[in-house]
C-alpha cells in the first residue's frame, strides 16, 4: 500500500508549524544664549533578543535590533533548528486518526527535519518608539529545511513491495509584515511580543533517493506511477526515476504565519 502522500503532508505541515513560532536624540533645548543644542540619548537603541517558545521545538532564535529613530528600527534574526524528529509529531499522528496503519505511523516516527532561516526587518514603531511600543514591521525571510527519511514504497517484480528512502532540502524565499508590541521590563529586560505576522514567497525542493540494487524497467514504472501519484497542492512537481531510485522536485508557493514572544537586553 502506498503511503508516501501522507508522509509528506505530515512533513509539509511539521514544516509550516516551525514557521509558527541613532546615537542621539532628535531632541534639543534651547540655552541662555538662545541657541539649540542637541542632548545625549537617554534611550537605548541596542536590542538583544531571544524567542522563548521556540525552545519547545528546540528551534533557537537571535535577534539583533537597532533604533535608527524614533519611529525606525532595523534588525536581523537568525533561527537554527539541529537536525532530528520532527516538530508536534503526536498532534500530527492524532490528527491522521485512529485508522492510520501501524508502518505509515512507524515512517512518521522516523521522519528527520533540521532548518535554519535569516530575516532582515525594518520597524516602524507607531507609539512611544526608540524601540518601544506598537510597531508594523517589513521583514524578507530566506529558510531552508534539511529533509531525511522521507519513504515511498512501490510495487517489486516477484511480489511484495520495495521501499525508497527520499532525502533533500526544501529553500523558500518569502517577504512579510508583522505586527507587535515591544516593552521594556525595568532597565535592562526588554520584552517583545510578535503578535501576529504573515510571509509569502516562492520554495523549492529535491529530494532523492536510491535503492540498494539495480531496478528492473517494471519496477521502475511502479515507482515512477508512485511518485507521480503524490499530489501536493499548489505545488508544481517534476519527477524522474532511473534504474538505481529517483527524485522528485517541487516548486511554487510557500507562506506561512510569524508568532512568538521573544526577552532580550537593551544597552
Amino acid at each position: 500500500m502506498f503511503r508516501g502522500k501522507s508522509i509528506l503532508l505530515a512533513l509539509v505541515f511539521a514544516i509550516a508549524s516551525i514557521g509558527v513560532y541613532a546615537q542621539a536624540s532628535d531632541d534639543g533645548h534651547t540655552s541662555q544664549t538662545g541657541k539649540v543644542q542637541k542632548s545625549k540619548s537617554k534611550h537605548a537603541m541596542n536590542f538583544v533578543k531571544v524567542n522563548i517558545p521556540g525552545f519547545v521545538v528546540n528551534n533557537y532564535n537571535l535577534q539583533l535590533e537597532r533604533a535608527i529613530t524614533r519611529r525606525l528600527s532595523l534588525g536581523i534574526s537568525g533561527r537554527y533548528m539541529p537536525t532530528g524528529s520532527i516538530p508536534f509529531k503526536s498532534n500530527i499522528l492524532k490528527l491522521m486518526g485512529d485508522n492510520t496503519d501501524q508502518e505509515t505511523k512507524d515512517q512518521i516516527e522516523s521522519l528527520r527535519l533540521g532548518n535554519y532561516a535569516i530575516t532582515p526587518e525594518v520597524r516602524l514603531y507607531l507609539g512611544k518608539g526608540y524601540g518601544q511600543g506598537f510597531y508594523l514591521g517589513f521583514f524578507y525571510r530566506y529558510a531552508n529545511f534539511e529533509v531525511d527519511n522521507v519513504s515511498v514504497e512501490f510495487d517489486a517484480d516477484g511480489g511484495g513491495t520495495e521501499k525508497l528512502d527520499l532525502a533533500g532540502k526544501l529553500t523558500s524565499n518569502t517577504g512579510g509584515i508583522q505586527l507587535g508590541v515591544q516593552k521594556s521590563l525595568g532597565k535592562v529586560l526588554v520584552l517583545d511580543l510578535w503578535v501576529l505576522g504573515a510571509h509569502y514567497g516562492t520554495g523549492t525542493s529535491l529530494l532523492t533517493g536510491t535503492t540498494t540494487r539495480t531496478l528492473s524497467a517494471t519496477e521502475q514504472s511502479h515507482l515512477q506511477q508512485t511518485l507521480d501519484d503524490i499530489d501536493i497542492p499548489f505545488l508544481d512537481k517534476e519527477v524522474n526515476v532511473n534504474a538505481n531510485g529517483g527524485s522528485m522536485k517541487l516548486d511554487g508557493p510557500w507562506g506561512g504565519l510569524r508568532m512568538g514572544v521573544s526577552l532580550g537586553v537593551r544597552f
